[in-house]
């Protein structure tokens, strides 16, 4: 979380040191420009000649200086860094010590701009936005994913043989269901020539041309929904998804290299089942909560940007997923036992996107061991959690709408490429923790 925060102020010093640079550069309130010379008017000349004209500027009009002549030459490099370096020291002054190092401040990716004292209300996710899990969460999805597929779908026992590959595949790729291809597609839905695998190996680029009838270009919006879930191609866009390429990609690899004739489509559906057990039966909640300090990593970030933003009157709330006991418990590890005074409102279990775009579900009060209450709700109180609802009760019974709140999710559809956050103007950050940030 801490991450987060400091990403966004690190853009913001790189924004006011070229500022700074522009206004110096034309003379204004940067380095004070040379002193002109005066004016000094010709004595006449001879007759012979025309007489000069003198340069003379009407009645009390500003003087204007030749910048090249006047204003000393500015080491453009030198004074950027200057002041960024200026702005950085005061980021850091605001973040606790050993923060700044662990991050890098250019993976800021700004689709607008957002001055972070006009935030009044801030929200989040939980899972890879407050908490942030271990490269070994992602191993252990993978292992009991892929012997899954093996005890209960009767997968050949040769699959077990691969292990968890972690640089293999990043958030964002697109999977075509019917070829059992995975690639890189650009925004205007063309595959990008050499990012193209099937299995473990790279297509060539001329058959992924002739594999798409002469052209690299998909019809995404014909093959795709809008939470990129098919019917024929998949984009895979939150971090949790890594574990799921890699077993469609060593999968495929089994097959392919036993030359075992398989439907790349019955394969698809088996693995993507085998990944949803693992979240559905609880496997990783278990995992976590049980070896806290080996999962969860860079808490004490977490709580101290918490603190900050509480410490100083801003409204937080929490909007996630996952069940109490497991937020509890990891809030409890990270921040400590008092986190719910952070918060001014706690959801859990919210079924997003579902909870964004549709005013179905009530919202359900939790007492302290998870067991849901049977009160009518009014309001949305601090200190209290509660279960499911939807985003139109929300704002009804907190009236937080408008640009004074930036909210933080870590999946680009389920928590922000919504049809409510169009009505409610809310400012969004996608916060691709351990990748980048992007902010809306």
């Amino acid at each position: 979380m801490a991450a987060v925060m400091y990403r966004l102020l690190c853009g913001s010093s790189r924004r006011a040191a070229s500022a700074a640079y522009c206004t110096a550069r034309d003379g204004g309130s940067g380095p004070a420009p040379a002193a002109a010379a005066p004016h000094v008017q010709s004595p006449p000349a001879s007759s012979s000649a025309a007489p000069a004209q003198p340069h003379l500027h009407p009645p009390n009009a500003p003087r204007r200086f030749s910048s090249s002549s006047v204003v000393p030459k500015i080491d453009n490099k030198t004074f950027l860094w200057s002041r960024y370096g200026e702005m950085k020291k005061l980021v850091q002054d605001l973040l606790p010590p050993g923060v700044c190092n662990l991050l890098n401040s250019s993976t800021v990716y700004a689709n607008n701009e957002v001055a972070l004292g006009d935030i009044e209300v801030y929200g989040f996710d939980y899972d890879y936005t407050l908490a942030l899990y271990s490269s070994a969460l992602h191993s252990m999805i993978f292992n009991t994913a892929r012997d899954i597929l093996v005890e209960q779908y009767k997968y050949p026992a040769g699959i077990l043989k691969y292990e968890y590959l972690p640089n293999f595949a990043v958030r964002g790729l697109h999977y075509d269901i019917n070829k059992g291809l995975l690639m890189k597609i650009d925004a205007y839905h063309y595959i990008e020539l050499g990012t193209v695998y099937r299995g473990l190996k790279p297509v060539p680029d001329e058959e992924v041309i002739e594999l798409y009838q002469g052209t690299h270009h998909i019809p995404l919006h014909q093959v795709s929904g809008f939470y990129g879930k098919g019917p024929a191609v998949k984009q895979y866009m939150d971090i949790f998804s890594l574990p799921e390429m890699n077993l469609l990609a060593v999968a495929n690899d089994f097959f392919l290299s036993n030359d075992i004739d398989y439907d790349p489509v019955h394969l698809y559906k088996d693995v993507t089942d085998a990944i949803r057990d693992v979240h559905i039966k609880g496997f990783m909640y278990k995992w976590i909560m049980e070896d806290l300090e080996k999962y969860i990593v860079r808490g004490d970030e977490t709580s101290s940007v918490l603190h900050r933003l509480a410490t100083h009157g801003r409204k937080l709330f929490l909007i996630t997923n996952s069940p109490f006991s497991f937020v509890d418990k990891g809030m409890k590890y990270m921040v400590g036992q008092d986190w719910r005074d952070f918060f001014d409102v706690v959801i859990v279990q919210a079924d997003k996107p579902h909870f964004f775009n549709d005013c179905i579900k009530p919202f359900r009060k939790v007492d302290g061991n998870g067991d849901l209450k049977w009160d009518r709700i009014t309001k949305l109180a601090k200190g209290e959690v509660y279960k499911q609802g939807n985003l139109f009760d929300f704002l009804r019974l907190t009236g937080w709408r408008g640009s004074r709140v930036l909210y933080f999710g870590d999946h680009l559809y389920s928590d922000l490429a919504v049809g409510g956050f169009s009505l409610i103007r809310w400012r969004l950050c996608e916060c691709c923790v351990g990748y980048k940030l992007f902010v809306w």
